[in-house]
């Protein structure tokens, strides 16, 4: 596992996104021995970089990662994230008075007394962002956080962001399936700027390896699993986007891997400064992505990739229109 640069901060460059190992986001999630039993196989395997969320069960992510990586916190990365109101309405709340005071809580449940990476989880209209990064830019001076990051913002958001304290990174999902970050100025700006991407939802929100029934939304439950309202995952939709499985399993099959490595290698191949952070609970999956270090592509392969998606109509929205009315527009 070799590293990259998000900004300043060095990170493995395959992360490992901790949401899906507790309930509430993408399924009931695991129990916490094998949630500390995948995160600390991640670890030994070489993943540097662990990303985990308040509103993550909520809270319970936090302590799952905070315990799994308390023998190797000086090894690893930890981001984790601000901004949702816990209150069960999915609302947004960003004051200053709020960061400051659920930082000491994210801190204790990670068992840490800095928090690697800080970012805010959506943009809160409410509070100019100036505000934000005015009140990260404190905790950054008091050794809290060490670096501020972003989560679905615009491009416009990343600018006025930046002028007040510097962005390390930006997440926002971006894969083979969505690549809105292409099109809406936000990797254009990253480059710019020499901000990092991270990008959540590497493999589709699960649709990108190719093993969901065509009927899978109608096993999702709402209460935990929020792909259960999400457009791409319908049965017509996920019967019009097979032609995108059935062009990754041809390819992958060519290069000797598996349509899940493939696409998060095409991520790490797009910038040197992208770091993709799939997760998983299932030890077999995990080491399915990380796997994907060892997929070279060739400018030729990207090019084979490039002109085969572009012959190909992809369906469906990332995300249901309440989840959308908080990606950055502005």
């Amino acid at each position: 596992m070799k590293t990259r640069k998000l900004g300043s901060l060095e990170v493995s460059e395959l992360g490992f996104g901790n949401m899906g190992l507790s309930g509430g986001h993408y399924g009931p999630g695991v129990d916490r021995a094998q949630g500390i039993r995948v995160i600390r196989d991640a670890y030994e395997h070489g993943v540097r970089f662990f990303d985990t969320a308040e509103v993550y069960g909520p809270y319970v992510n936090e302590e799952l990662v905070g315990e799994a990586l308390a023998p190797v916190r000086d090894q690893v990365k930890i981001a984790t994230k601000f901004g949702f109101k816990i209150d069960g309405t999915n609302g947004l709340d960003s004051r200053p008075e709020r960061i400051r005071r659920v930082v000491e809580e994210s801190l204790k449940r990670l068992k840490t007394d800095r928090i690697d990476l800080y970012y805010q989880h959506r943009v809160d209209l409410t509070v100019p962002i100036e505000d934000v990064a005015g009140t990260v830019k404190d905790l950054i001076r008091q050794g809290k956080v060490l670096h501020f990051g972003l989560s679905e913002p615009s491009a416009r958001t990343i600018r006025r962001a930046h002028a007040v304290q510097p962005v390390t990174a930006i997440q926002t999902e971006y894969s083979l399936i969505d690549r809105a970050p292409e099109h809406n100025g936000v990797l254009q700006t990253c480059e710019e700027l020499g901000i990092g991407f991270v990008p959540w939802g590497p493999l589709g929100q699960g649709f990108l390896p190719g093993t969901m029934k065509l009927d899978v939304q109608s096993s999702m439950d709402p209460k935990n699993d929020l792909r259960a309202t999400f457009p791409r995952f319908s049965p017509l939709v996920m019967k019009n986007n097979q032609t995108i499985i059935d062009f990754l399993r041809t390819f992958s099959a060519k290069k000797n891997a598996t349509p899940a490595q493939v696409a998060l290698a095409w991520l790490m191949a797009q910038k040197p400064w992208i770091v993709p952070i799939p997760g998983t609970g299932n030890l077999e999956h995990l080491r399915e992505n990380l796997g994907a270090i060892d997929v070279p592509l060739s400018p030729a392969d990207l090019r084979e990739i490039e002109t085969g998606l572009a012959r190909l109509e992809i369906y469906g929205g990332r995300m249901d229109a309440r989840q959308m009315a908080q990606i950055g527009q502005d």
